[in-house]
């Protein structure tokens, strides 16, 4: 492929450091990371196309629509969307050199950069930047502050791993100055951003290792001019600077979230700014003590990005949240079903930590979003169903999402399965899955339909909804 030097020639754009181009195509265009920022490309005025392995198996759910009628033209991943040499090639990093699309940009000699290379050069070229990193909660966040800032009239740029419910998308395309990303530390890519503001809302095990962890958060922090830190969590505390904004629930904090009141569709807590004495009451629209957090950490990034306490509170309020975080699918003959993105232990804790403060079994349906990531963290995975499950859950253990390529497949659920003991039950297929959550569901049950990178979980849980209303 030619380098990446050839991407100079092109004018860049003062706003959001695109490239005036021919076109872009993205490789995995399906992809949570890769879909919304393909839609800031195509929002943008750049020519878009792009191709994914669920096209190919026919998956096409509303997100391939979408992009479709944003004029972003879709296709199999066979080579036939890479016509001219014009083309640069975008790929996830879960793409092989062997994808025929691949293939056929290296004989045609386009060039290429990785998705995280394309976002880090718009976020970095942006003169007010906010970045969003950790372990858990960082696209609620990103959509958080997004918010936030849009409601203040900023008319930020945002770029988010989920799909916003305000803005119906994973991308939103502002004229302002403000540029807010998610980013990723599973592929190591957090080291190419350059934040102004930095966020760490935690450290702990998912896709890495907690020492590669320690490195690749700390050094984040290190690069920002300022940054936001959980205080509740002693990983982030320990490679926290010393001039850090501190947020917490529980720990001494510069932002401190106290007289906190759970509701089923909500949570009411107060906010005090210890620098100032500054205390606020504050009302959110989505559940859980783990969301006091994340708009905490929210708060204290849009003060340093000059917005008032005060309005980023009365912002929050409005804050409908994200698609698959808890959201409720509905309820049919007394079962309610829940379609979550829960899927590492951190997650798993909060979604089943938010749903135990209301009566309610619980029967789980858990999809492993991958052989690699249950190779390395079972053990971890195990210990929060069986920390957070009551008495009377039940977890049904599918096996792992799997879409092709070479991947180590020697773990499987039936280990997870085997370690969380005999509340857990492994059910390779849906089918099956089905009719054992319909077998056990009564009234007053809530199914919960847990993973990611699989977007037909959503189209499951929806399935589940249809038999309970036939039952």
């Amino acid at each position: 492929m030619r380098s990446r030097d050839r991407l100079l020639d092109f004018v860049t754009d003062s706003r959001h450091g695109l490239a005036v181009q021919k076109s872009y195509f993205f490789c995995g265009i399906g992809g949570s990371g890769m879909m919304p920022l393909a839609q800031i490309v195509a929002a943008a005025g750049h020519h878009v196309a792009g191709s994914d392995r669920a096209l190919d198996q026919g998956r096409i759910g509303p997100k391939f629509e979408a992009m479709r009628a944003q004029g972003i033209a879709l296709f199999a991943q066979d080579g036939s969307g890479v016509v001219s040499a014009d083309q640069i090639v975008i790929a996830s990093a879960a793409i092989e050199a062997t994808v025929p699309d691949i293939v056929r940009a290296t004989e045609l000699g386009c060039a290429r950069l990785s998705r995280a290379e394309l976002l880090a050069e718009l976020f970095n070229a942006a003169s007010v930047s906010i970045a969003v990193g950790g372990t858990s909660g960082k696209s609620t966040v990103t959509g958080m502050i997004g918010w936030i800032l849009s409601e203040a009239g900023r008319d930020p740029t945002i770029m988010n791993g989920a799909v916003m419910k305000d803005f119906d998308s994973g991308a939103r395309v502002g004229a302002g100055a403000l540029f807010v990303s998610e980013v990723d530390e599973s592929d190591g890519s957090i080291a190419l951003y350059r934040p102004g503001v930095a966020v760490l809302n935690n450290v702990a095990v998912d896709h890495k290792s907690m020492e590669e962890l320690r490195i690749l958060f700390g050094d984040f922090l290190t690069r920002a001019e300022a940054c936001v830190v959980n205080a509740d969590n002693a990983e982030a505390v320990a490679i926290s600077p010393d001039n850090a904004v501190t947020f917490g629930l529980t720990a001494v904090a510069d932002l401190t979230a106290g007289d906190i009141a759970e509701r089923p569709d909500g949570v009411d807590f107060k906010v005090t700014d210890h620098r100032s004495g500054e205390a606020l009451a504050a009302r959110l629209a989505v559940p859980g003590r783990h969301n006091v957090s994340n708009a905490m950490a929210a708060i204290g990034a849009t003060m340093l990005a000059g917005v008032p306490m005060a309005k980023a509170i009365s912002a929050l309020a409005s804050f409908s949240g994200l698609r698959r975080r808890m959201d409720l699918v509905g309820t049919a003959n007394g079962v309610t079903v829940i379609d979550d993105f829960g899927h590492n232990p951190d997650k798993i804790a909060a979604t089943l930590t938010a749903l135990h403060a209301f009566p309610g079994r619980l029967l789980l349906f858990f999809q492993p979003h991958g052989y690699g990531p249950l190779k390395l963290m079972s053990r971890e995975l195990a210990d929060s169903f069986i920390a957070n499950m009551k008495p009377d859950d039940r977890l049904i253990v599918s096996d792992p999402a799997y879409f092709g390529g070479t991947v180590d497949r020697s773990i499987g659920s039936d280990t997870l399965v085997a370690m969380v003991g005999p509340q857990a039950e492994h059910i390779a297929q849906r089918p099956e899955i089905s009719a054992r959550l319909m077998a056990l569901a009564r009234p007053g049950d809530r199914i919960v339909i847990m993973g990611a990178r699989d977007d037909t979980l959503s189209t499951f849980a929806a399935g589940l909804l249809d038999t309970l209303s036939a039952s």
